[in-house]
């Protein structure tokens, strides 16, 4: 398994990042997290995860921090979490958020996330409950409205085409963005993401 990967961001989206290293493109999903690390910058390291279903190629998820690649793990340690929904869990929270969340056994928070019913955020607050009070996470990992600054009618779109990738119907986040622009019309497209996946 590959730990980590040093190489030139060759595409970004907020979903995924192809990153070029010795020649070859490497393809890794990404949580919106990670893509506001990304946003902006050339040349990175990004930790890496192979996560390997029955009968199926492999998949790379890259995390710009340890921290966030290690909630990744505990996530899909848990029963009933596959790579996808930690991911959604991971976009739609910060790790700061989320252990908040988890430590302070909040299912109705936990539940906001796509794919997440009820008896599996319980199973992930059982579950992780303990584990996560130790784990390191920077204070940066919060995000606030404060950090908002100018976007257009690109970063709705692209809003648009990164909710439709996450599984998410296009009316519904359609809708759901729209109502973000109007209450924040400066947000950027990692912010109106956010945003979108805790009112979908």
């Amino acid at each position: 398994m590959y730990d980590y990967i040093n190489g030139r961001i060759d595409e970004l989206t907020p979903a995924s990042v192809v990153v070029e290293c010795g020649g070859i493109g490497y393809v890794l999903n990404i949580s919106l997290r990670s893509y506001e690390e990304l946003e902006g910058k050339t040349d990175i390291r990004i930790y890496t995860h192979q996560y390997l279903v029955r009968d199926e190629l492999p998949v790379f998820y890259g995390f710009t921090s340890k921290s966030e690649r290690e909630l990744f793990r505990m996530l899909i340690a848990v029963s009933g979490v596959g790579g996808n929904t930690a991911r959604m869990v991971l976009s739609t929270y910060t790790p700061a958020e989320l252990r908040q969340i988890i430590s302070g056994g909040n299912v109705p928070m936990l539940k906001k996330v796509k794919g997440l019913g009820s008896k599996t955020a319980e199973k992930i607050i059982v579950e992780l409950r303990d584990k996560i009070v130790g784990l390191e996470v920077a204070d940066s990992d919060a995000v606030t409205s404060a950090a908002l600054s100018s976007s257009g009618q690109e970063s709705v779109e692209e809003a648009l085409k990164a909710l439709v990738m996450l599984g998410f119907g296009r009316a519904a986040s359609e809708k759901a963005v729209k109502q973000i622009v109007a209450d924040a019309p400066d947000a950027k497209v990692e912010d109106i993401i956010r945003l979108a996946l805790k009112k979908l």
